[in-house]
This record gives structure tokens, sequence and C-alpha cells, in this order.
């Protein structure tokens, strides 16, 4: 049978959710969180597994296909692996893919494997020891190479993910770019966002996806431009005789919202159809005011889904009371 096709109210289909299960983090990346004074969420604030999985079948129902597990750090949450065996079952899911920076993956990337995980992304924005432990706040570059090299061992599809930030690891670019020269790896470089917890960014993105771009050539004059899988953020870059491609991500700039496919629920609940919106449903109460009817559920979303802004600027100027951003990317759902 035909899978359903879920539209918004510009046309965009919409088949990709990715789902938070925890605002928690073992790391404190300065451009994601503030180091001190993080209020978490109580547990019951949160999705429960079961409400995640109902929640995600619904999803399924309506179209989606495609389901991201972020966090925070999504394996500080226990019982995930079994949660995630669950997710695997449920039916219309057809892709399940996994954002982690890879502290305390390493051990259930076997597991990983065998259930099908589709890809991971991890995000590791040096490969320098010193200078990672300073944008983490916390050394760990060795736990997060044994993540790398096992995800690679096991054929699993891994895409690095770093934040390009000025004046802090810049120097890793290079680096960073010629490790998919003889790893199958994909190396994304990230347009720095203002979602640090603190309300707090330069007033000029200084390392735009052009100088990104730019500085890549002038290290690889022979880089060329390859075709970007639909719905990509990224745009792809393909260097002659590496094993691995180069994508850049304008995540900042904006430049792929016109075609844009995919939703987030944050771990407590809270639809976001924008990344840059501040929240336009909370799930979690509908689900446990119906939590045997759907259908109210159901009608919800779509309501969200037909007034949805046409791109990042308008969500970013549709927020409550005009405010800016301020939250904590962990607690969106990274």
């Amino acid at each position: 049978m035909q899978p359903p096709v879920l539209y918004d109210n510009h046309n965009r289909p919409i088949t990709y959710v990715r789902l938070a299960v925890t605002d928690r983090c073992n790391l404190r990346c300065f451009y994601c969180m503030p180091e001190h004074g993080i209020q978490y969420l109580p547990k019951k604030e949160l999705l429960s597994y079961e409400e995640m999985l109902r929640l995600a079948a619904l999803l399924a129902r309506m179209g989606i296909s495609k389901v991201r597990i972020t966090g925070g750090e999504p394996f500080v949450r226990r019982d995930l692996m079994p949660f995630l065996e669950r997710l695997s079952q449920t039916e219309g899911i057809r892709k399940i893919t996994l954002t982690t920076n890879g502290v305390l993956t390493a051990p259930h990337v076997p597991a990983l494997a065998k259930m099908g995980i589709d890809s991971v992304n991890l995000s590791i924005d040096s490969l320098d020891r010193a200078r990672f432990a300073r944008i983490a706040r916390r050394d760990e570059l060795p736990r997060v190479m044994e993540t790398l090299h096992s995800l690679l061992q096991h054929g699993i599809r891994t895409k690095l993910n770093a934040v390009v930030m000025d004046g802090q690891n810049t120097e890793d670019i290079i680096p960073l770019a010629t490790f998919a020269r003889d790893h199958a790896v994909d190396v994304r470089f990230i347009e720095e966002m203002p979602f640090n917890g603190e309300g707090a960014h330069a007033p000029v993105l200084v390392w735009h996806h052009r100088k990104i771009l730019t500085t890549l050539q002038e290290a690889f004059p022979d880089i060329e431009k390859i075709p970007d899988e639909p719905f990509s953020t990224s745009m792809n870059y393909r260097i002659p005789g590496f094993q691995g491609n180069i994508g850049i991500i304008a995540a900042f700039s904006r430049t792929f919202c016109g075609m844009c496919n995919r939703i987030r629920i944050t771990a407590q609940g809270t639809l976001k159809t924008c990344l840059y919106d501040d929240g336009v449903l909370n799930v979690r109460d509908l689900l446990r005011q119906y939590p045997h009817d759907d259908a109210p559920v159901e009608a919800a979303l779509r309501r969200a889904f037909s007034q949805r802004p046409k791109d990042g600027f308008e969500a970013e100027r549709n927020r409550s009371n005009h405010l800016p951003v301020s939250e904590s990317m962990s607690t969106i759902g990274g």
C-alpha cells in the first residue's frame, strides 16, 4: 500500500521528525549551552518512552517515515537501547538515525549495527585534544574517537558534524576534511547558530558557508560540487581520491528552508515546525489528555503543519513577544 504523504501550507512534504529523548548532556560545548546554571527538567515533564512510541506510530500513519533520535545526548537517558529496538519495529518508520557526541556510544555500536540503524551523526568540533576540551569543557576526545572507529568498523554510515567558530576551531577545517580522505565518512561543517542558552551571538557571522567553502577550495583546488540528496541541509562536495565527501550546512544563513521536510519534538514534547520557532504545540499534554484517542492529537498536529513559517527568518520573527533566541540547543534537540 502506498504510504500517505503529509504536506505543510507551502506544499513541502513532511517526512522526517527529529525526536529528542532528553535535554541532558555530558558535555558543555559553549556554543550549545552555558557551563553552569542549567535547569534540567524533572522526568515527569519529559515524554516517556511509551509516549514517544505512540507519537512515532501516529506520525508514521500520517506520512513520516524517518526518525532521528537526538538530545541533549541520547545515551545519557537510561534504557535507550530497548526503546530504539521497539521504535525500529514501528510500522511505517523506514529509517532511524542518531545524533550523538560519542562519549557513551562505543559500547552500543555493535547492537546499533545489528538493529539496522541507518546512520549516525557524530558531533566533533576538533581532532586536537586540547581544542576539543576547550570547546566541550570536557576532555573526552579519546572516547569520541573510540566511538568513531567502532562505527566505521561496524559499517554504520557516519557523518562528522563540526560547528565552525571564529577564533576557536577554524584551524581544524582542513584536518577534519582530510579525515575523509582515508575514511568512509562524510565531514560536514556547520555555521554557528545562536542556540547557546545565553541569548548571545555575534552580530555578524564571520565564518559563513561561503568562507568555509573558500577555505576548502584553497586547500583542495580540485574540490567539486556533487548533487545533493533530496531535502539535504548540506551543500555537498567531492575531493578526488577521498573516500568520504564534504558538506557545508548554512544553518544560520538558512539557505535550505525552501525544501525543509523536517519537524522537531523536544524532550518535553513541544512541537517545533522550524528550528528557529519557540514551540508551536504542546504535544505531551495532548497525549496525556487523550491517552486512548489519537484523533485529537492528529488534528492538532495537522493544524500546526498548516501554519508552518516559510523559512527560519519568518519563524524567528514570529517568536513570542518577538524575543530573540535564548534557549540551549540541548533543550531543543540538536
